[in-house]
């Protein structure tokens, strides 16, 4: 008999009238909120304002979500072009199916082709978002939950998840991907609660190690040192997960690809030492474009 477990929601949408709502989607509305916050904040602390957050937010984000949506296609594309697939199901990112580094690579290009466009200092940029970017990560995981989908191997520990099978969600159906059956009542590792923890300690850290090493790091080392947290994270977490994913010698794809780019970030983090600039220098820089910014609307 199980004593304890995470139970897993009954429905993972509502209507408001014709409108339908799904709590995926507001998951994700809450954390890009959050991420925007956090990067004002940060971003007011050295010299910039909210309009020049959010003109960069208007265009990083749908870049982003567009990102995020293509990389999931090219991962898994038999769910859209395979013999039971269907490619409408391209623009149902409610279902789920957003791919992280689509995502952050998609919506860095648009955000730097603004800051380059209005002469505001990328890398301060970068180390500005890289908290608020693991935040939002956090809680759009809970799309996850709500969808019960994305879960981990069959476990017995105490916070194990509990799939509501009697419900509507997504995943509900969907308890062994392997096709075996598995008993009733058994428990899976909750990879969404795992991930949004690991994201919340890799927020926190980016902000002390900010605070202490202001001076001593060179502009942009958080913003490396996000990735590297992110995808060391990522690839035990992915590794736990039984949902079907592509392999490459008996390995997802998506733990090679984290990694890469853990190492490419650690390279990253090693040349911004010896090549980058200081962030006391790029934050004169930003006050200086916002006074002139200021100035020009005066006039």
């Amino acid at each position: 008999m199980t004593l304890a477990y995470i139970p897993s929601p009954s429905i993972s949408q509502f209507t408001v009238g014709p409108v339908t709502v799904h709590f995926y989607a507001l998951c994700i509305l809450a954390g890009i909120i959050c991420a925007v916050w956090i990067t004002t904040n940060r971003w007011r602390h050295a010299g910039g304002t909210f309009d020049q957050i959010l003109d960069i937010t208007l265009c990083a984000v749908p870049a982003g979500i567009i990102g995020a949506r293509v990389y999931h296609i090219i991962t898994t594309p038999e769910r859209f072009f395979g013999p039971n697939g269907d490619w409408v199901e391209m623009f149902r990112i409610w279902n789920g199916g957003l791919g992280i580094w689509g995502g952050v690579v998609f919506g860095a290009l648009a955000a730097w082709a603004w800051c380059r466009h209005k002469h505001y200092p990328m890398a301060l940029l970068a180390d500005c978002v890289a908290p608020g970017l693991l935040v939002a990560q956090a809680i759009g995981r809970l799309g996850n939950w709500f969808n019960q989908e994305l879960y981990g191997a069959p476990t017995t520990l105490p916070w194990g998840l509990k799939l509501n099978t009697a419900g509507t969600a997504i995943g509900s159906m969907e308890q062994c991907y392997d096709g075996s059956t598995c008993p009733t009542g058994t428990l899976f590792h909750p990879t969404f609660l795992y991930e949004m923890i690991w994201n919340l300690i890799g927020a926190a850290l980016l902000v002390w190690i900010g605070h202490k090493a202001y001076r001593t790091l060179k502009c942009g080392s958080l913003f490396a040192l996000y990735v590297m947290w992110y995808t060391a994270g990522r690839t035990w977490i992915e590794c736990l997960r039984i949902d079907f994913a592509h392999e490459f010698l008996g390995v997802r794809i998506n733990v090679w690809v984290s990694m890469v780019v853990f190492v490419l970030g650690a390279i990253a983090f090693v040349i911004l030492q010896r090549r980058g600039k200081d962030s006391s220098l790029l934050a004169e820089r930003l006050r200086t474009q916002t006074e002139l910014e200021a100035s020009t609307i005066e006039a």
